[in-house]
């Protein structure tokens, strides 16, 4: 019960004790021998007397009203103090959140930059994974972290100290009278508390037990100290504005920077579009106490180059906005599981030797299909592995260049995206070759020469063989180059169609790369494939194939 309403209680049990005392006076009881009056039910025709007016009529002296007795002051005053005591009990219920929240701010055991704000874990490859808190910007660790939506199109993390201030903004009340109540800091509890005694035993209102500190006290962190004005998020009650506290915090620059992005896996297209929208206070690597940043993206485990897809370089900044979309096509549920995306960011170097900045990694069975996340994570430290005979400033990116490599521990050949269609107008099969991604690399420059035949066995003659233009340096061509077969849809069961990759290379023997058999004779997606193609017919049908390390056709 509250303290107004405590009030409005006693005030309403004294009115009507001193009504039923008035009541009496004024000859409500007779001197029948009943002991009531046959008049009681009378309506009193003096509307301006009142009700206290007998109509036989009485003296004046009973209208004038009596004094509360003193058992009725004893339980109106007894009301009264009941509410002054809960009203206390509110204040330093209020009080004891404010003094959590406090005692937490001041035993923080981490600077926010490259250990955890909260528990002081060190952040990055040799410690935990880092994410920063939406409201107070500082690197926390996952485990001091929360992961919430808050009805938002994106999940946003708040640590532990931040998601404490809302509480006490929800719990106070704040929110709702917009502005802070009146708290008062609770005292330490004796042992025993000495209370007078009170005629009527009222239930005690339970108190919250307040948990102590997880964290025990350090020294204060380095940095400029300033005075951090936060008001209460704008809700559907109103405007909010009025609502604000002031918080004492650490400010302090991140080592690295912290880089914005998000990754959306669009599971019909097989493809995996990754925003880099901007970074933040990227580490200067120039001499003018600026960079000239951009960002590499990586699959692993994979090949290098094949996967490797980068943003344009903005010069002399060290808050870059890029706002660029890349994509990874032939992507699929597999991959989905077993990838891990690298994003790092580099300084580009006008003598050609890049340096490496900052990176994150995330894994991607972690990202849910067709869903949009948004991302803004401070960027960590690569672990070099140390390799002899590299020094000088060369060293940075080879190093970096080397881990991605060594990580793309499976070999892949690639994929290619091939589409069929039985065409009963033409009367005959459509092989569509759209693409070609994550090649392996064949020549010298890290590149390939890439070109794809077409074998419809069993042997047809040279109308059996196709073959499409060459692509000249790159692992993720694009062809979108259609053959057509002429032949029965009786005779598709009894064939299968070979797909290879080659390099093409001038004066020698092309290179095989990778190639898929479609056909009754093929497995898995190869052969669902060739079989829903059989099934739709006028219906073109794409499909993602790996490429396998297996040459069933000739390099002329």
């Amino acid at each position: 019960m509250s303290a107004g309403a405590a009030v409005i209680e006693g005030l309403t049990l004294g009115w009507r004790i001193h009504s039923s005392w008035c009541w009496l006076l004024a000859g409500g009881l007779s001197s029948s021998p009943h002991g009531l009056s046959t008049e009681m039910s009378e309506c009193p025709h003096d509307t301006a007397a009142g009700w206290s007016v007998h109509p036989s009529g009485q003296p004046d002296r009973l209208r004038k009203q009596e004094e509360l007795t003193d058992e009725e002051k004893e339980i109106i005053n007894r009301v009264i103090a009941r509410a002054e005591k809960m009203e206390e009990m509110e204040q330093e219920r209020i009080g004891r959140l404010v003094d959590r929240l406090e005692n937490m701010r001041k035993n923080v055991a981490g600077d926010g930059v490259n250990r955890c704000i909260l528990c002081g874990e060190q952040l990055g490859m040799l410690g935990s994974a880092c994410v920063v808190c939406e409201d107070c910007k500082k690197n926390v660790c996952t485990k001091c972290g929360v992961e919430t939506s808050n009805n938002r199109p994106h999940s946003v993390w708040l640590c532990k100290i931040c998601i404490e201030q809302r509480e006490v903004w929800k719990r106070s009340g704040a929110w709702f009278f917009k502005g802070f109540p009146k708290q008062v800091l609770p005292q330490p509890m004796p042992i025993k508390k000495t209370k007078p005694q009170q005629p009527v035993s009222e239930p005690a209102a339970p108190e919250q037990p307040v948990p102590e500190p997880k964290h025990t006290a350090r020294a204060p962190t380095r940095g400029k100290t300033k005075q951090l004005l936060l008001s209460v998020p704008r809700t559907g009650l109103g405007n909010w504005s009025t609502c604000q506290i002031c918080f004492s915090t650490q400010l302090v620059d991140t080592t690295l920077g912290a880089l914005e992005f998000s990754l959306l896996y669009d599971q019909d297209n097989s493809s995996l579009h990754c925003t880099i929208i901007k970074a933040k206070g990227l580490k200067p690597m120039d001499s003018n106490g600026l960079a000239d940043p951009y960002v590499k993206l990586h699959l692993l485990p994979g090949a290098s180059k094949s996967n490797k897809l980068r943003t344009k370089t903005l010069r002399n900044t060290r808050n870059p906005v890029w706002n660029e979309t890349l994509v990874y096509h032939g992507i699929t549920d597999e991959d989905m599981q077993r990838k891990t995306l690298r994003i790092s960011v580099c300084d580009e170097d006008k003598f050609g030797h890049n340096e490496f900045i900052g990176e994150t990694r995330f894994s991607l069975k972690k990202l849910k299909p067709n869903q949009r996340k948004n991302f803004n994570i401070c960027l960590e430290r690569v672990i070099p592995m140390k390799r002899a005979g590299t020094t000088g400033a060369a060293r940075g990116m080879a190093l970096y260049e080397e881990e991605v490599e060594r990580i793309g521990d499976i070999e892949e050949r690639g994929k290619i995206l091939v589409s069929l269609m039985y065409s009963t107008q033409q009367g005959g099969l459509i092989v569509g070759i759209i693409r070609c991604v994550h090649l392996a690399a064949m020549d010298a420059n890290g590149y390939s020469d890439p070109f794809v035949k077409l074998w419809l066995k069993p042997d047809m003659g040279k109308k059996a063989k196709h073959k499409t233009q060459i692509k000249k340096k790159t692992l993720n061509p694009e062809f979108n180059e259609e053959f057509f077969y002429d032949i029965k849809h009786s005779d598709l069961a009894k064939k299968s169609l070979d797909i290879s990759v080659w390099d093409y290379d001038i004066g020698k023997s092309n290179d095989y790369i990778g190639g898929c058999q479609l056909g009754i004779s093929a497995k898995g997606e190869r052969l669902k494939h060739w079989y829903e193609c059989l099934k739709n017919k006028d219906k073109k049908i794409e499909r993602w194939h790996q490429l396998q390390n297996e040459n069933h056709v000739s390099s002329d």
